[in-house]
This record gives structure tokens, C-alpha cells and sequence, in this order.
């Protein structure tokens, strides 16, 4: 079966439309395809304990879990509210992603 594909990349500014963490916005620090889940900054936190290794210390650590790629829509570069996500196909040839809400393209 054909991996469906994700409007949403590396680097985007994303917000969280559901969860604990509802309305926080953050970058995307890693897309994993395979499960449809995204990595984003500051978001899903969880605290991690550690134990001490031969390379690192160890003890308490916060760090990022992923979240389902449903759950988090990218931010539209002129409003900051969540958008979602076109593809337009501009006059030499390049397709770009575009958000629905102001037709703006997104870097």
C-alpha cells in the first residue's frame, strides 16, 4: 500500500488543534512518516528519567514526544491562525503549498 503523503514539513510553524497542549504553536522538528506523526517544539513534553551511563550523567530530562499529524494544522504566515494546506502550480512550472484561508505560499 502507497504511503499517503503529509502537507506538513520539516521547519513549518504548526499549532495544536486538540490535547492537552491545545492552542500552543511550535516548529517542526521531524516528520516520521511511517506512523503519521510530527515532532514539535515545546509540545508533548514528558519527563524522562535517565540512568547514568558511561557517556552521560543521567537523572531528569524533558523532552518531546511525537504527536498525530490530525492533531496539529500549519499556521497561515499573514493571519497566524491555523490553515490548511493547497498545492498550486505557478507559471514556470513549480509547485508550491499554499494555505487555504489567505492564499499565501508557504516557504
Amino acid at each position: 500500500m502507497a504511503q499517503a503523503k503529509l502537507k506538513i514539513k520539516k521547519g513549518d510553524q504548526v499549532v495544536v488543534l486538540t490535547g492537552k497542549d491545545k492552542g500552543s504553536k511550535g516548529e517542526v522538528l521531524k516528520v516520521l512518516t511511517a506512523e503519521r506523526r510530527v515532532l514539535v517544539q515545546g509540545v508533548n513534553m514528558v519527563t524522562k528519567h535517565n540512568k547514568p551511563t558511561q557517556f552521560s550523567a543521567g537523572g531528569i530530562e524533558k523532552k518531546e514526544l511525537p504527536i498525530h499529524v490530525s492533531n496539529v494544522a500549519l499556521v497561515d504566515p499573514k493571519s497566524g491562525n491555523a490553515t490548511r494546506v493547497g498545492y498550486k502550480v505557478l507559471k514556470d512550472g513549480k509547485k508550491v503549498r499554499v494555505a487555504k484561508k489567505s492564499g499565501e505560499t508557504i516557504g
